[in-house]
């Protein structure tokens, strides 16, 4: 058995404010169920292209050192494409 104390708002306040913090948590979990249940987007080709870390082409030297030459892979992508007869 617990004993509680305390005046009337003082109790109404303490179980409203534990009311919300409990609807949070609820609202937190049913958003991430939701956020979960999504489906996937596929990726394009380009983006598949991009994510080959043995296709990147990077900068070897200067400031750029070590980023993606981007030029260079959309023309590597393209050779590629063409190679294989897509567009």
């Amino acid at each position: 058995m617990v004993k509680v104390e305390g005046t009337l708002a003082e109790l109404r306040e303490l179980f409203v404010q534990g009311a919300k913090q409990e609807a949070k948590r609820q609202a937190k979990k049913a958003g991430a169920d939701v956020v979960k249940s999504t489906a996937k987007r596929t990726k394009s080709a380009w983006q598949k292209f991009m994510a080959n870390p043995k296709k990147q082409i990077r900068f070897k030297t200067g400031k750029r050192k070590g980023r993606l030459d981007l030029k260079r892979m959309s023309a590597a992508y393209k050779r590629e494409m063409r190679k294989k007869g897509r567009k």
